[in-house]
């Protein structure tokens, strides 16, 4: 891995370049995703079929698009038994974590009868899209879903693409019906995204869509919203670490390749403030990344936007980690709690040498679906509240409305809306 020494022109550059990786910046796609989004809109089931048959060469129609009963049971012979069991284990991490975020329905009450509060009530459907064929994840199944169904989502939705055999990765089919999906529908792309926001004669319109996907699918996602609430523009994964002298390179080295495997747009990066960890971790990562199986990948990924930046200070290194507000922020530093306080835009944060980044995606319960390409500074990890939606609630007596009546009408009135005021004047007119 290339090294380089921090600097403002070295920090815009890794700044400016690291953006470039945004969906953002595929403009190229948009009018294909358009032209897709407006046929499904527009020819529904029709549009839908034609588009998988092209896309992933299976025949779908309204009589196979909807998994069985009999295709779950198949997949279940199919799907290692260790394997479930664990699934069953992730599930109830991730479940008992997301509990803690569920919010309730609050009402305070003053002495004068005024009651002011909230309703929050869970969304009533909602869309779930998941990968096919070799980017098919169940763990984004089980991140996507549990705090849909934690929140009480009435009906969860899932659409993945099929192999030409018109038949669901089964790893994909298990950890949809573990997590508790209600239905799967049988396509992918831009046009599962359009039937999910406008809906087709077999899928219905939801309220939201989430999940990860290709450039297509994150361009479509951008499209519909307004139509349907989404939960993100996803981006390319990405990892930083943070490093001083204590860390073992060895550990530095395998954690920033777990990201880089991903895809060649994928980002790892170092940032110490120690020289000689910066090159035992680059000896590291060449060993590595000679070994494992997706080394072209990893080695793309690397060579495009991968670096070991030196710092003067952690001090420093924080300072450019926020800026860069990270998707996974690692603190492998003497006291990782200490660092932690110094950071403030990270999507998810992993303190110590045996709290890897893997351990978030498969297991530990937080959320893995988490803001990239920056957008940490302003977005926050997937969860319950994202399933959920805030209804203020207001109620005045006639004595406590008496007693600001005034106030409400000089406040209209200086807005010039004349009916606002004369809606509270008409209450108390002998």
């Amino acid at each position: 891995m290339r090294i380089i020494k921090l600097d403002e022109s070295t920090k815009q550059n890794i700044l400016d370049n690291l953006l470039k990786r945004s969906p953002n910046n595929y403009d190229e796609y948009t009018q294909t995703v358009n032209e897709i989004l407006v046929n499904v809109r527009e020819n529904g089931d029709k549009a839908v079929f034609e588009y998988t048959k092209k896309f992933d060469g299976a025949d779908i129609d309204a009589s196979n698009i909807l998994v069985t009963t009999e295709e779950l049971e198949e997949a279940y012979d199919e799907v290692d038994d260790k394997l479930i069991e664990v699934m069953r284990k992730s599930i109830a991490n991730i479940r008992d974590f997301h509990e803690k975020q569920k919010a309730e329905t609050w009402i305070d009450e003053k002495t004068n009868g005024t009651k002011l509060g909230q309703k929050v009530t869970p969304l009533s459907k909602v869309g779930v899209y998941v990968p096919g064929g070799k980017a098919a994840y169940p763990s984004s199944v089980l991140m996507n879903v549990i705090p849909a169904k934690v929140a009480g989502v009435d009906e969860v939705i899932m659409v993945t693409p099929p192999g030409k055999d018109g038949k669901v990765n089964s790893n994909t089919l298990v950890a949809a019906h573990e997590a508790g999906v209600d239905k799967i529908y049988k396509v992918g792309g831009a046009q599962a995204v359009g039937a999910l926001a406008y809906g087709t004669e077999s899928i219905p319109k939801v309220d939201k869509i989430v999940g990860p996907g290709n450039i297509f699918v994150a361009l479509a996602k951008k499209a519909v919203f307004g139509y349907v609430s989404i939960d993100s523009i996803a981006g390319p994964s990405e990892v930083l670490v943070i490093a001083d002298d204590s860390a073992n390179p060895k550990y530095v080295a395998a954690d920033l390749l777990s990201q880089a495997e991903h895809d060649e747009l994928a980002s790892a990066i170092l940032l110490t403030d120690s020289e000689k960890l910066a090159n035992e971790v680059s000896e590291w990562v060449e060993k590595f990344a000679n070994e494992l199986e997706r080394s072209e990948i990893i080695k793309k990924s690397l060579d495009n936007y991968g670096y070991i930046l030196l710092t003067e200070s952690i001090d420093e290194a924080c300072d450019m980690a926020n800026e860069i507000a990270s998707e996974h922020l690692e603190l492998l530093t003497k006291d990782p709690f200490e660092t932690m306080d110094k950071i403030k835009n990270a999507g998810a944060i992993f303190l110590g040498e045996y709290s890897s980044e893997p351990l978030g995606d498969y297991f530990a319960g937080p959320n893995h679906v988490l803001p990239t390409n920056g957008t940490a500074k302003f977005f926050s990890p997937l969860g319950v509240y994202d399933f959920q939606k805030k209804s203020s609630i207001i109620f005045y007596n006639e004595e406590s409305l008496s007693e600001i009546k005034d106030d409400i009408q000089d406040f209209a009135k200086a807005e010039g809306l004349t009916a606002h005021a004369n809606s509270i004047k008409v209450r108390f007119d002998d």
